[in-house]
């Protein structure tokens, strides 16, 4: 009877585990398909206006985000750690993106709480237009992925690459957002609203039992589900319940298709916006090289009339230093003849001699008789006194 007991305490966790993991598939399942059709919204959404924190649209793709992000998270580490949020996974695994607004956004003196950064950090993600590159750049750190989220979460399953997939779309869409608004309170938790994707719910129940039994064996590998029997199709209900499954296939490979179609569109209006703008930087471009040249043009013409004008200015005559030369000479040489004639020195002309070195030593001034000091100017005149 023990043994009995055991063996049916063993089925009945065993059923449970299956029931919890298939519990979480059909949560990753649901998160991911509403991700989807809020990334449609919000393409649909917009035109050339940005989308702020006003657009009902984003308000739900940002708690839609945050719910995925969170999904499965491990919480506060120890109890001094506080409550922690997804922003403790992104702030270490996307550290290593280049030209990031980690640092940014842990600076901010108006937001606190790890959650209101984590919402901060999302709107700085969209306007930057790298959200889809922060989320892959956190999904190859592996590490630090499995450090905070707990088995069957959403960033370890193969769903993590599909919404970076989906969130590349985001890029063409341009956001403006208030980083010190009432969003950004980190004490109220972000609550989805369904109400606009009921159009899509209603026909988009898709998961039935086979389905679901392969996302249970896919979260869970260790534990081997089998696949429920389909017996064959005889009566005319089980030939309309399939065919309202193939339906739904329908519907939401149509569906499919319609966003690819649309997503092509958009991707094709973008190129030709850019190409124009590349029509009109080209065409800018000539423009200022035509100017440019110009510009050269009037430049070296300027330089060749300062030339011209330099040239026609009369050079500086060199002979001119030469003539004052000559004449000082000529003037120095008829001194010092003046001063060597066959005349007795008196002390009168030793000023205009020069030297005293000349005078005669053996006369003195007492020596000197009377008529030594006269001059006979108007008998002999003198070279240098000569008009010339």
């Amino acid at each position: 009877m023990e043994q009995s007991f055991m063996q049916s305490a063993m089925a009945m966790g065993a059923q449970s585990k299956k029931g919890f993991s298939r519990s979480i598939a059909v949560e990753r399942k649901n998160l991911i398909t509403v991700c989807r059709f809020s990334v449609k919204t919000l393409l649909e959404k917009y035109t050339a206006e940005p989308i702020d924190d006003s657009s009902e649209e984003f308000i739900n793709f940002a708690a839609i985000l945050e719910h995925i992000l969170s999904h499965r998270f491990k919480g506060s580490g120890s109890w001094f750690d506080g409550q922690r949020s997804f922003w403790d996974f992104i702030r270490l695994a996307c550290s290593k993106v280049p030209n990031n607004c980690i640092s940014s956004i842990e600076n901010m003196e108006n937001i606190n709480s790890s959650r209101a950064k984590g919402r901060a950090w999302l709107r700085v993600a969209l306007m930057e237009k790298r959200l889809s590159e922060y989320i892959a750049t956190a999904l190859r750190d592996s590490r630090t992925t499995r450090r905070f989220y707990d088995e069957g979460a959403i960033m370890l399953r193969e769903e993590a690459t599909v919404l970076t997939g989906m969130l590349i779309g985001l890029g063409a869409i341009d956001f403006s957002f208030c980083l010190k608004g009432e969003a950004l309170d980190g004490k109220s938790e972000a609550v989805i609203d369904y109400t606009p994707y009921l159009k899509f719910t209603q026909s988009y129940d898709y998961l039935s039992d086979d389905e679901d039994g392969q996302s249970v064996d896919s979260s869970n590998s260790d534990d081997s589900v089998e696949h429920p029997y389909i017996p064959l199709v005889t009566d005319e209900e089980s030939w309309r319940n399939k065919c309202r499954k193939m339906e739904q296939r329908f519907k939401i490979i149509n569906a499919q298709k319609g966003y690819l179609e649309e997503l092509v569109r958009l991707r094709e209006s973008q190129l030709k916006k850019v190409e124009m703008e590349n029509k009109k930087l080209t065409a800018g471009l000539e423009e200022l090289q035509l100017q440019s040249q110009k510009e050269k043009r009037e430049l070296e013409n300027i330089i060749l009339e300062l030339q011209e004008q330099l040239g026609s200015f009369p050079s500086p005559e060199p002979h001119i230093s030469l003539t004052t030369d000559s004449q000082r000479m000529e003037r120095k040489q008829n001194l010092k003849a003046w001063c060597t004639a066959e005349k007795d020195y008196t002390p009168s002309m030793l000023g205009l001699c020069g030297s005293l070195s000349s005078l005669p030593s053996c006369k003195s001034l007492p020596s000197l008789r009377s008529t030594e000091c006269l001059v006979n100017i108007s008998a002999e005149p003198s070279p240098a006194l000569t008009p010339s």
